[in-house]
């Protein structure tokens, strides 16, 4: 549900252990940085590069920038002020190094790997961590299509999150590394997608709003500089209750209103629960935890996501998808296996030992501001909340990236903040 994270990487990480990048196609190894743990050699390759200039970058972001800012909560995109200063090289990123937790399976993992055309061996490095997609192929790595001046980006809405941060990071003389995850991008092979499932997630790079990610590489010692994180849901049973509508929240102070919530949050929903069912071992959890009338769809948008073919009249929305029984005692063993591992995986109780800033929206649609303050405030003193007013759940990732002291709060955005840190 978040859709917009980031954490600048110590210089001693790199790429993933690549400290140059070799024109053409490469193989190699990837060695294990993780402090404490075994070298693990893994097999990888670069696929050939793809050159994309700045005017074109700039031109996507024109055009995609006024889908996420739909309140006009910014000025606008300014290639003047906010333009890309650099052309970008972009390249596939093909790894067999993951072992799945829960399956054993290992499996190829891809990804994107965008470079300034100017880069020497000493840039800093971005991890990009997408947010939710529902669509199993409009990935990071499918923005190599850029090159092609007849691709039309905004056909790829899903995509639109990895351009804004290939414009205004790797064209601004940062690397940027973002992975496909499981279950989606070219190499998917109809495997499920393992959505919020921390493990699996966390061993391809991709995690709950950075947070799973952000402690898993300090826990095994890798430096991080600074974190960015957008609309986060930090506790899943906490967010799984809200969208329900089992709770709510008073309405902010200073606010009149407050948006509905969204009518994309049922279909996450189903996807989370097709997700646990195959990596947690829950057969039968989503027949069991949507109300029958739903179960068909459910089962249908899990294979094939195809929101459109949904009948608007027979759709399910957050708060009457899910059975009656799902909050009520121990009705079935798996429904409560779910609630387990829903608060297990919260991402509330890390105390920060470097900067991490949490933006969110005071109209966003999905992740009220209740449900973020309380992760900052859990913090530590390396936390800290910045809210963007009126803000609606893709506005507020936008803000992070182009926004300013005026609609963040007197803070500066990501760009500015990880240039001061570089």
């Amino acid at each position: 549900m978040n859709i917009g994270v980031s954490l600048l990487l110590s210089p001693t990480l790199w790429l993933f252990g690549l400290s140059t990048v070799t024109p053409g196609v490469m193989a190699g190894s990837i060695s294990n940085p993780w402090k404490g743990q075994p070298a693990r050699p893994a097999t990888y390759h670069l696929e050939a590069e793809t050159l994309v200039t700045a005017q074109r970058l700039d031109s996507a972001v024109a055009l995609s920038f006024p889908l996420f800012d739909t309140s006009s909560i910014l000025p606008g995109f300014d290639a003047t002020t906010q333009g890309a200063s650099n052309d970008v090289v972009l390249r596939h990123i093909v790894t067999t190094m993951t072992t799945i937790s829960g399956t054993g399976e290992t499996v190829a993992v891809t990804g994107l790997l965008a470079v300034p055309v100017s880069a020497n061996n000493t840039i800093p490095v971005v991890s990009w961590q997408h947010g939710t997609i529902l669509s199993f192929d409009q990935v990071p790595s499918h923005m190599v299509k850029l090159s092609d001046p007849n691709y039309n980006v905004t056909d790829d809405a899903d995509s639109l999150e990895t351009l804004f941060n290939i414009q205004r990071f790797a064209a601004n003389r940062f690397a940027v590394i973002a992975a496909d995850y499981i279950g989606k991008g070219p190499l998917r092979e109809g495997r499920g997608e393992a959505y919020v499932v921390k493990g699996a997630t966390t061993q391809t790079c991709g995690a709950l709003n950075t947070l799973w990610l952000h402690q898993a590489l300090r826990s095994n010692g890798i430096d991080i500089e600074a974190t960015a994180v957008a609309s986060p849901f930090s506790d899943l049973d906490q967010a799984w209750r809200y969208w329900s509508g089992k709770v709510i929240f008073p309405l902010p102070k200073g606010l009149e209103s407050y948006p509905p919530l969204a009518a994309w949050i049922a279909p996450c929903m189903i996807v989370a629960l097709g997700s646990y069912e195959l990596y947690y071992n829950l057969p039968g959890l989503m027949e069991t935890a949507v109300r029958p009338q739903y179960r068909e769809l459910a089962e249908r948008n899990w294979q094939d996501y195809n929101i459109s073919a949904i009948d608007p009249s027979n759709s399910p929305n957050s708060t009457n998808l899910l059975a009656d029984s799902f909050w009520k005692g121990c009705t079935n063993d798996h429904i409560s296996a779910l609630q387990r591992q829903l608060i297990r995986n919260a991402a509330i109780d890390w105390e920060y030992d470097s900067p991490i800033r949490f933006y969110y929206g005071l109209a966003d649609e999905a992740v009220h501001l209740a449900m973020v303050t309380r992760t900052v405030a859990a913090g530590g003193r390396y936390a800290a909340g910045i809210q963007v007013a009126r803000a609606s759940h893709r506005a507020t990732f936008l803000a992070g990236l182009y926004g300013s002291g005026a609609s963040l709060d007197g803070f500066d955005n990501v760009l500015s903040w990880f240039q001061s840190k570089a």
